[in-house]
This record gives structure tokens, C-alpha cells and sequence, in this order.
């Protein structure tokens, strides 16, 4: 059995590094790959001159591209879309539905509440550099995700209920688990399978952090130049089920919105489709042409608590800042109406969302009588926040709210990877706002749960949390709730522990949002707009 409850050490830069794929790695990338360009994404565009069919698909992504590549570690939105262009596992997912579907195995198992599953691999499957797939392949990377010496992020999403993963024959490979668990055939797109004579070889899984990808998907990536853009090709002997339509594609970084924007509108524009479109600039690209799609989900600003630095270890100052905020008029000044206040830590699409027994409407009377009876008086905090679009333009209402209870507050935005930089490196710190989105990993409950408050995971190392007696109880919780075989009993429990999860608030959303997408629907067909960052272009083409 591998224990997922089993303590380690918390994350050193080097796991910070790949576990979350936040930090840049200009640098080394351009050795496996092309050679690198220095130019700004503004001025580089490959391939885009060409028209008719064999145009280049150019795209616009707000997040950096920058961050790990490793499909077992990354949590990098630009990266993350990227690898499901590149990669397959066993099974994928509809990015809308998350409805699995065969990608390198030939179907699903016939019953998903067995113990074992037995895939067959695709026959003709091929990685980019020719070498066929092969069952060791499989057991190369689910030996990398449950090996109980290396952390990674795909750890917390398979150890609890995936025991062993067995080669069968060269082609065939068997799945074991502790315990039925069919909401599993879902997670399996989240262990891309990669090429063991590729990524084996030592430094081979340093080489995929810093960007190099190759796998077995419908797209080949063909040079990757970190803080600017990463292009790809159609790889000619895919056979798939999901065949590429776009002969060569070029996804732009920008992260500020106003080039961003630029980009994709007016008569210069140079691409197609575009993420993390501005609330702001909805109705400018939908008047020029552009169709501009949303999706709510799990999107959010949250606020992680220091738990070692008081007064933050106290559950009445963190609730008491939570009651201060006015969401309402983050909802309407930050987000153009384009999200709702958090009820619950799920949003409420989720298939298991009930609104939690504590709900931090904006209450500030509440806010300073828990203050008192704390009693904290004279707090001053300096709000440290990263600095994507949406999430500056919330950070005002957050300092006028909290100044109004008497808490002086500082605000301090910066390069996402230089305030995660200061949290891998345990510097101290009061409170962060950021952006989260578990809904790029999947929709079950128990996956995105355990994505913030997995024992050993990354964000309750931030929090310095997770020795807490209640944090302790939590994770039992969670344990049990994940081997519950009834549905209906096991979203109970979930639910259950999702309001401990809201009372404790150590690191909880403040709102969720909609993320927006704007395309041209004159030159693109079967673009469907996705609650998560990035984008997926494996159903769409040219109209």
C-alpha cells in the first residue's frame, strides 16, 4: 500500500518548481528544442502569413508559458492546455463534459466499480519521434506518480485510490486499485503517458520541466521560447480519435490585458482566439466581430491565511477579514458582474455544491466583534498578490474593506512567480490573494478538495496548517469520504467536510468568476468557450 498520508518534508524550491510550474526557465528549454527567440511576443509570429488550410492557428493565452512542463507536476495553465494538445492518457476528457473517452487505450472498462482495469493500447501508436507506445511507457509514469519518494502534484490525485499499475504484455496493461473508485476513470487524462527512453534517461524529467514535450498526441510541439510563445504541428501519424485540424498552431504569453486584447482585435490582428478576456472589453470585441464566450466554474480569488503568524492562527481574525469584504461590489466593480460572492468552497455548478453552514456575507459589524473578541486591535496587514488582471482590479475593494474595520492594509501585487517564489522559499508573510482553478484538473469534489488540502500538498505547506488537530481530522475525512462506495452518502460526507473546510477559512475563495473567450467566428469552427485557463482545440477547425 502507499500511504498518500505519509509525511514528508515540505516542498524545496526544486519541487516548487515543478509542482506548480511557476517559475521561469528561459534559460535551459532551448537546448532539447529549437533555438530559442528573445523578442517579445508582440513581434514574433510564425507561419501566420500562410492562408487557406494550411494557415497557422494563432492564439493568444494570459498566462505565462514559462512555468513546468512535466505533465506530473505542472499546475501552469499555459502548459497544462498545452500537454493535452501534446499527450494522451489511457483515457481523456471532454474538456466541457469531463466525460472519459479511449485516447491510448481502445475503450473504457466494461465495469468501472471493478478493482482492476485492463487497457489495451492503440495499435500503431507512436510517440513524436517515431518510437511506438508501448506498455512500459505506462508503468514508466504511474511508477513516477505512486512512487512514494517523489512528490508530485498527480500524487494526491491517484495515491489514495490507484494501488499498483501491472504490464500485462507489450500492448496491455492492468490497473489495480485499494477500493472501487470509478470516479478514477476520469482523473486518468491527468497521467499523460511519456516516452520512457525519452524522460527515463537522468535528467530526462528536469528536461520536461523546463518545456521539452513529447508525446504521443495529435500535436507536436516544434520550439518553445519561454515569456513569449510555444508553436506546434499537426503530427502526421496520429491515429487518434481526435485528429488534428490545424496544420501548425502558434500560442502567444501575454499576460498584460491590454496587448493582449490588442492582439486579437482591430484590422491588425494577428490571432484567432484568445483566453482571459477582460470584462471590460467584452462588448469593444463582440461590436468588431468576435464572439466572445464564458464559463463559470471553479474560478476564484482566494485568500491564504499564514497560520504561524498571528494573528492569523486564530479562526476568528481569518473569518472576521472574510465578513469585512463587500463582495457584492467586487461582483460588480472588479468583475462587471461577471461572477457571484463564494457560498461554499466548491462553486455552485458543482454537482456537490450546497451552500456551507458559514457564508462570509459582507458583515463588518460581525468583522470588528470578532476582531474584539479576538483580541487584535491595531492590526495592519500588507496583502501580498499576484498580479493577473482580474485579480488587481479586486484588490481595491478587498484594502477599502478591510480599512473600514480599522485593519490598515498595504497592497502589494506582484509577478505571480515572485510571490511564489517567497512562499517556496518560507519567507514569513500575513495574508495572499491569488487565483485558483482546480476545474483544469476535473469536476469531482474530491479531486479539487484535495488539490488545496491534501495533507501533504503544496498550498497546506504554504498555509503551515496541516499539523493543526482539526486540519489532522479533515484529512480523515477526506479519506473516508473517498472510499464511501454510495454516491449519494459519499457527496454527504464531501459536503460535510466542505463546511469545516468554510468555518476554518485558511484558505478559502472570496468570489468565483467566469472566464471569458473571444474567437473569430468567421475563420473558427467548434471553439467551445471552458470555465478553466487555456484553451482546447482538438474539436475545432477552420469554418
Amino acid at each position: 500500500m502507499r500511504d498518500v498520508t505519509r509525511g514528508v518534508s515540505p516542498p524545496g524550491r526544486r519541487t516548487f518548481l515543478k509542482q506548480t510550474g511557476a517559475l521561469g526557465a528561459a534559460a535551459a528549454v532551448c537546448a532539447p528544442l529549437s533555438a530559442c527567440s528573445v523578442g517579445p511576443a508582440s513581434t514574433i509570429d510564425p507561419g501566420s502569413g500562410a492562408g487557406g488550410a494550411n494557415r497557422t492557428l494563432t492564439a493568444v493565452i494570459g498566462y505565462g508559458n514559462d512555468g513546468s512542463w512535466d505533465p506530473t507536476q505542472t499546475a501552469s495553465a499555459f502548459s497544462t492546455a498545452a500537454n493535452n494538445h501534446i499527450y494522451e492518457g489511457l483515457l481523456d476528457t471532454d474538456p466541457i463534459s469531463r466525460r472519459p473517452y479511449p485516447a491510448l487505450a481502445t475503450r473504457l472498462p466494461a465495469d468501472p466499480d471493478a478493482t482492476t482495469w485492463r487497457f489495451t493500447l492503440r495499435a500503431g501508436a507512436t510517440f513524436h519521434d517515431g518510437e511506438p507506445v508501448t506498455a512500459d511507457d505506462v508503468v514508466f509514469v504511474f511508477d513516477r506518480i505512486l512512487d512514494p519518494k517523489t512528490q508530485t502534484l498527480a500524487k494526491g490525485f491517484f495515491a489514495s485510490w490507484l494501488e499498483d499499475v501491472r504490464r500485462i504484455d507489450a500492448r496491455t496493461v492492468e490497473l489495480v486499485l485499494k477500493f472501487p473508485f470509478p470516479e478514477g476513470l476520469s482523473r486518468l487524462t491527468l497521467a499523460k503517458i511519456m516516452p520512457r527512453h525519452v524522460f527515463g534517461r537522468p535528467g530526462g524529467w528536469d528536461d520536461a520541466i523546463r518545456g521539452k514535450a513529447i508525446g504521443s498526441g495529435p500535436y507536436r510541439q516544434t520550439a518553445h521560447h519561454p515569456k513569449s510563445h510555444t508553436t506546434f504541428e499537426a503530427y502526421a501519424a496520429y491515429n487518434g480519435p481526435r485528429r488534428p485540424a490545424f496544420k501548425k498552431m502558434n500560442w502567444l504569453t501575454i499576460v498584460d490585458a491590454a496587448p493582449r486584447v490588442a492582439r486579437i482585435s482591430g484590422a491588425g490582428a494577428g490571432a484567432q482566439i484568445s483566453d482571459n478576456i477582460p470584462y471590460a472589453n467584452i462588448g469593444q470585441l463582440q461590436s468588431s466581430g468576435l464572439t466572445v464566450g464564458g464559463g463559470a466554474g471553479m474560478n476564484n480569488l482566494f485568500l491564504m491565511f499564514n497560520t504561524r503568524h498571528r494573528p492569523f492562527d486564530d479562526v476568528r481574525v481569518r473569518q472576521a477579514l472574510h465578513y469585512a469584504i463587500d463582495t457584492e461590489k467586487i461582483v460588480e466593480v472588479a468583475l462587471k458582474g461577471h461572477g457571484k460572492p463564494s457560498t461554499s468552497f466548491l462553486d455552485e455548478a458543482n454537482p456537490a455544491y450546497r451552500r456551507a453552514r458559514t457564508v462570509y456575507d459582507h458583515d463588518p459589524d460581525r468583522a470588528k466583534a470578532l476582531l474584539k473578541e479576538a483580541g487584535v486591535s491595531g492590526l495592519e496587514i500588507d496583502l501580498l498578490a499576484v498580479n493577473v488582471s482580474w485579480i488587481v482590479d479586486c484588490l481595491p475593494t478587498v484594502k477599502s474593506s478591510w480599512d473600514a474595520i480599522g485593519v490598515r492594509t498595504t497592497l502589494s501585487p506582484q509577478e505571480t512567480t515572485a510571490v511564489f517564489t517567497k512562499l517556496d522559499q518560507k519567507q514569513d508573510y500575513q495574508v495572499v490573494a491569488a487565483a485558483s482553478n482546480p476545474n483544469q484538473f476535473g469536476l469531482d469534489p474530491d479531486l479539487i478538495l484535495r488539490y488545496n488540502y491534501g495533507p501533504d500538498n503544496l498550498w497546506m505547506g504554504y498555509t503551515r496548517w496541516a499539523t493543526d488537530p482539526v486540519a489532522r481530522q479533515l484529512f480523515k475525512d477526506m479519506d473516508r469520504a473517498t472510499q464511501e462506495p454510495d454516491p449519494e452518502r459519499k457527496k454527504t460526507m464531501i459536503q460535510e467536510y466542505v463546511d469545516v473546510v468554510a468555518e476554518q477559512a485558511v484558505l478559502y475563495p472570496v468570489v468565483h468568476n467566469e472566464l471569458m473567450t473571444a474567437w473569430n467566428g468567421s475563420l473558427l469552427a467548434g471553439i467551445r468557450a471552458q470555465p478553466y485557463p487555456g484553451i482546447n482545440v482538438l474539436q475545432a477547425k477552420w469554418a
